[in-house]
C-alpha cells in the first residue's frame, strides 16, 4: 500500500503545485479551466500508475475535481480553507491506496529493472517533499500572513520576502533530508541576526518577522520530517554494486 501511496502522492503533488499555474488558480471558476486541471491530475497519475489503473484514476480524478469545486464556490482564499483542501485530497488518495494497494505493483513503472521502480519512487517522494517544503509552503505562509492586521510598514524588495522564505524552506528539507538537523540552528541563527538591525526598534515589523520565520520554519520541518517518514517506509534502494 505505502507504494500506492506515495506515487498517488507523488502525482497529486506535480498536478497540484507544479503544473497547476497562478493563472489556473485565479480562473478555476471557469468550468474549462476546472477541467483542465482535472486532465493534468488525471495525466500525472497515469503517467506513474499506468492505463490500466484507469478506472480508478478517472474516479480520483473526479474526486479532485469535487473537491476543488467545494473550494472554488466557498470563495475563500485564507489558510484554513488552503489546509482543509489539501487534507481533503490527502485522504481521497489514502481512500483509494487502502481500497487498491495493488496498483502500484500492477503499473508499468514497477516492471522496470530494480532498482529502477524503488528508486523512481525515492526520488519522486524527494521531489514531492521539496515542493511542499517551499511552494506549498509559499502559499500557506502567504496566506498566513496576508492578514491586514499583521502587515508591516512597506520597504522592502519586490518578492524578495518571497524568495526568502522559498529559499530557507528548500534549505530547511535538504538538511533535514541529510540528517543535519543542528544546522537548522545555525540556519535560524543567522537570519536572526541580518534582521536584527532591520527590526529592532520596529515592534510590528518584529513580530511580523518572527511570526512569519518560526511558520516558515514550522511548515519546511513538519514536511520535511513526513518526508523522511515516508521514504523509511518505502523498500530500501539497494543499488548493485559495479561491475570489476
Amino acid at each position: 500500500m505505502i507504494e500506492t501511496f506515495c506515487a498517488l502522492l507523488i502525482a497529486h503533488v506535480l498536478a497540484d503545485f507544479l503544473f497547476q499555474t497562478r493563472w489556473m488558480v485565479d480562473q478555476k471558476n471557469q468550468t474549462g479551466v476546472m477541467l483542465l486541471h482535472g486532465a493534468i491530475v488525471l495525466a500525472t497519475a497515469l503517467a506513474l500508475l499506468g492505463i490500466a489503473a484507469f478506472p480508478a484514476l478517472l474516479a480520483l480524478a473526479a474526486v479532485h475535481v469535487g473537491i476543488d469545486l467545494i473550494k472554488t464556490g466557498s470563495n475563500r482564499k485564507d489558510l484554513a480553507a488552503f489546509l482543509l483542501d489539501q487534507a481533503a485530497h490527502i485522504a481521497s488518495l489514502l481512500a483509494l491506496a487502502a481500497l487498491t494497494p495493488h496498483l502500484w505493483a500492477a503499473s508499468h513503472l514497477a516492471t522496470l529493472p530494480a532498482p529502477w521502480p524503488t528508486g523512481l519512487l525515492h526520488i519522486g517522494m524527494l521531489v514531492t517533499g521539496f515542493l511542499l517544503s517551499t511552494r506549498a509552503g509559499g502559499f500557506a505562509i502567504g496566506m498566513l500572513m496576508a492578514s491586514p492586521a499583521w502587515q508591516p510598514p512597506d520597504g522592502g524588495l519586490p518578492d524578495g520576502g518571497r524568495m526568502i522564505g522559498l529559499l530557507e524552506r528548500g534549505l530547511i528539507f535538504l538538511l533535514v533530508i541529510a540528517g543535519q538537523f543542528e544546522a537548522i540552528g545555525f540556519l535560524i541563527a543567522a537570519k536572526s541576526i541580518l534582521r536584527f538591525g532591520t527590526v529592532g526598534e520596529n515592534r510590528a515589523v518584529s513580530e511580523y518577522v518572527i511570526i512569519g520565520t518560526l511558520a516558515s520554519f514550522g511548515w519546511a520541518i513538519s514536511i520535511s520530517l513526513v518526508t523522511a517518514h515516508l521514504l523509511a517506509a518505502l523498500p530500501p534502494l539497494v543499488l548493485s554494486p559495479l561491475a570489476p
